[in-house]
């Protein structure tokens, strides 16, 4: 998208498990109905939520995600985020909700800028959090797309 536009932004988070890792990918939607499940493009990711927009399957049933930014504001642009996480860390609340219920915050988040692996590749589809998991019909929305970014990244 040319610079001028805002985009769908992204956040994806790897959690250590027992048995490996799992990854929660989030993209900017509305928090509130029925914008929870419409992808909202944004300029700064610290403006706004960011939510799983497709439920996963609880034990109770559907849940949802959201990271909701605290503080500090980001910049808009990749190195100045990325230069922004150096100097202080990003605080965001976790909540889950219902379809079509309240958010309830269960974490807080800190997310800072340090050396890693670059090449990560996230898929919330295959490694999916404990004692969630994926609906079949969510599973044949999103993994065609996952599919075909995973080839042509390879």
């Amino acid at each position: 998208m040319p610079d001028s536009f805002p985009d769908v932004l992204g956040l994806a988070l790897r959690v250590e498990t027992d048995t490996g890792h799992a990854d929660l990918e989030l993209a900017s939607t509305g928090s509130g109905l029925p914008l929870r499940f419409a992808l909202v493009p944004r300029w700064v990711p610290s403006r706004g939520v960011f939510t799983t927009l497709l439920p996963y399957r609880g034990d109770a049933g559907p849940v949802l995600i959201r990271a909701r930014p605290l503080r500090p504001s980001l910049p808009a642009d990749l190195p100045g985020i990325e230069r922004a996480l150096r100097e202080e860390t990003w605080r965001l609340s976790l909540s889950f909700a219902t379809p079509g219920g309240p958010w309830h915050p269960f974490a807080l988040l800190s997310l800072n800028a340090r050396g890693g692996d670059s090449d990560i590749r996230f898929d919330a589809g295959s490694s999916v959090l404990p004692g969630a998991r994926m609906y079949r019909w969510a599973n044949a929305v999103r993994q065609p797309s996952y599919d075909a970014v995973q080839r042509r990244n390879r």
